[in-house]
């Protein structure tokens, strides 16, 4: 193995030191783990000169965005040790609060962004931090890990295939250790190797030995110096291999004989310690000595990681962690108003945000030069430009990523669902990145996903849906859903305001054939708070989007009943108290929701009306909702499908009752 180098004495021994720390860390921690004193570990031994030479050929202003193995990624960043192993014990100092594991973490104070174990998610994320610091002109490069089982992973290809198109400053590093948990690399890809890739996505591609850390030293430093001078992505494929298992508990009894041992000699640590000794750069002494001290360091820090209290749960902590705290200024509507239709008070919204926010980055299918397929961003390219209006490529998940990682990196972000039934591809970025990442350690998501959504257009099955529910089961979301123009503005102005991640749901129905007066000006509409449309004294009617404007017509042909339509406008927050008081004035309700019938956000309205107002109900509450069915194509089908005719049906029921 070739260390040769013209690196400094001094800067060869720092690499020493910061590659010998995390093997330090893991022979301790695979003790401790035996001991029970942690519950899981992910061992990186062997692949130690990925992370250690990766992260020091950065900034320490710069991004990582490392994996289960980057151990020496977190050393190598000066994260102290204690914190880290309270970490690993799951106790109240941790970076987690104890809601995760390992290096399920983030530290903005560090510049590093944690995993989820989905894998992939990552490499979307590194091209929204690379995006913002593109934007700002700052010559900083992003890197971000990938394992070589995760590039199998449909997020992969979105998130390089984005990098290439955007020209962004983001390094891929792919830890090519040849094993997915049990799957061997000839069981999860038909290429040679991962440079080969970089072609195909018009990018370049290097592979380094990832067991040398002068090769991965240098190597990076290289290809970030290039970056500084012409902004590009890089695919850098580093060879190595995983000598224990995926996890300790899933052994290595599936390897083939004598593989760790031929890997052992290829140790990046012994091995850059024996070229050291040779070269003289160092001595025996002054290697013991540093590894004796490192050794009583990790000793101490995880003595007093241990002597640290468990963690008592307190409810009312672990509730208001799902959001960071966040209160609206309210912005009452006034001045002069115009004619708008819900899509005109969209785009308006959306004009005035961007207006407002210099900051705000909008994203999605078609929206630059087209203005969107239903022409809510028409004009916003010549307005604000290219870079601030961004078509993006096909797929859904990498640019919902990348939005949470403009966030990261000081930005807020808008993406357009060209139909919310598109969502599904993102699905696991906005359930397990937007809505868990400030509960997980505390980074928010300022991020808007705009959710053109809904039936009643005869568009079938892929897009019509009402999704709402999937994501009304999640915490961490705000999900927002307005039934006219006026509440479509400022509750969309009040969405870009919320530091915290918003699906605002826009029904397509209703973009052009409601419309209302109203005002010019900036104003803001409180978030998780319902409107009564009308009040009534007979039934109640709860529901939201259309669902209000089916209400409406029912009031209209039944004037004898006084029936009162509250409007949610939000999901999450759920106004209960505006829900409450309705239900105990009225004492009949029927909860209405477009959506199919059951699993809708109508049950979980029932349950809760049931819980705290069954003494001042009449009768039973009816839930309505769409037949458990796709949304068919055909208009007549279409129509059957609704739940209009079974509304006014239930409404008669009920009021006899």
């Amino acid at each position: 193995m070739d260390f040769s180098s013209r690196l400094s004495k001094k800067v060869q021994l720092d690499l020493y030191k910061s590659l010998i720390t995390p093997r330090l860390i893991e022979e301790k921690m695979l003790i401790y783990l035996r001991q029970g004193k942690i519950s899981k570990w992910f061992s990186g031994i062997g692949q130690e000169a990925i992370s250690v030479g990766c992260t020091k050929a950065m900034d320490e202003d710069e991004f990582i965005l490392p994996m289960h193995r980057n151990l020496g990624v977190f050393t190598a960043r000066n994260i102290e040790f204690e914190q880290l192993f309270l970490q690993f014990q799951g106790k109240e100092g941790g970076f987690t609060k104890g809601r995760d594991r390992s290096f399920h973490f983030g530290s903005k104070a560090h510049n590093i962004v944690g995993m989820i174990s989905h894998l992939g998610p990552q490499l979307g994320i590194a091209d929204g931090i690379a995006l913002g610091n593109l934007l700002k002109k700052n010559n900083k490069t992003t890197l971000v890990f990938s394992g070589d089982g995760g590039a199998s992973e449909g997020d992969f290809h979105e998130a390089l295939n984005v990098a290439a198109v955007w020209k962004l400053p983001v390094i891929f590093v792919i830890e090519n250790n040849q094993w997915g948990l049990s799957t061997p690399s000839n069981q999860q890809f038909a290429c040679k190797q991962f440079i080969d890739k970089g072609i195909g996505y018009g990018m370049e591609a290097v592979q380094l030995d990832g067991n040398n850390i002068i090769e991965v030293y240098e190597g990076i430093s290289a290809i970030k110096a290039k970056i500084a001078e012409n902004p590009q992505p890089y695919i850098v494929e580093c060879m190595t291999f995983r000598r224990r298992g995926h996890e300790e508990a899933s052994g290595t009894k599936y390897y083939p004989e004598g593989l760790v041992e031929k890997w052992e000699e290829k140790d990046p640590v012994s091995n850059y310690e024996n070229y050291l000794l040779e070269s003289g750069i160092t001595d025996s002494k002054t290697i013991e000595e540093l590894k004796k001290s490192i050794t009583e360091n990790v000793s101490q820090s995880f003595k007093r990681a241990t002597a640290a209290p468990k963690i008592i749960p307190n409810t009312e902590a672990e509730l208001a962690d799902r959001f960071i705290d966040y209160t609206l200024e309210i912005v009452e509507p006034k001045g002069a108003t115009t004619e708008m239709r819900l899509i005109d008070a969209i785009h308006n919204a959306m004009k005035l945000a961007m207006e407002k926010h210099d900051n705000l980055i909008l994203m999605g299918q078609d929206i630059a030069d087209y203005g969107g397929v239903f022409k809510a961003t028409e004009g916003f390219l010549e307005q604000f430009g290219e870079e601030r209006v961004r078509n993006t490529p096909l797929c859904e998940s990498a640019i919902v990523g990348a939005a949470l990682g403009l966030c990261i990196n000081g930005y807020k972000s808008m993406m357009e669902m060209q139909f919310s039934d598109f969502v599904t591809v993102g699905f696991n970025q906005i359930i397990n990145n937007l809505a868990k990442i400030h509960y997980r350690w505390g980074q928010n998501a300022d991020v808007v996903v705009r959710m053109p959504t809904g039936a009643g257009v005869a568009a079938g099955p892929f897009h019509s849906q009402s999704i709402e529910g999937w994501f009304f089961h999640t915490p961490g979301l705000r999900i927002v859903y307005p039934s006219s123009p006026r509440e479509a503005k400022g509750l969309l102005l009040a969405s870009f305001e919320d530091p915290n991640p918003v699906l605002f749901f826009e029904h397509k129905a209703l973009y052009r054939s409601i419309n209302e007066e109203v005002e010019e000006d900036y104003f803001t509409i409180e978030i998780g708070k319902a409107n009564v449309v009308k009040e009534g004294t007979d039934i109640s009617i709860i529901t939201y989007g259309l669902g209000v404007h089916w209400a409406k017509d029912l009031q209209e042909n039944n004037p004898e009943i006084a029936i009162e339509i509250v409007d949610l406008r939000t999901l999450s927050p759920l106004d209960t108290e505006t829900i409450y008081n309705s239900v105990n004035k009225t004492g009949k309700v029927i909860v209405l929701h477009e959506a199919n019938t059951t699993g809708g956000v109508g049950a979980e309205i029932a349950t809760l009306i049931n819980e705290n107002c069954f003494e001042n109900l009449d009768a039973s509450v009816r839930r309505i909702g769409s037949l458990d069915t796709p949304v068919p194509f055909a208009a007549d089908l279409e129509q059957n499908f609704l739940p209009i005719q079974k509304l006014q049906e239930t409404l008669i029921d009920l009021y006899s009752y």
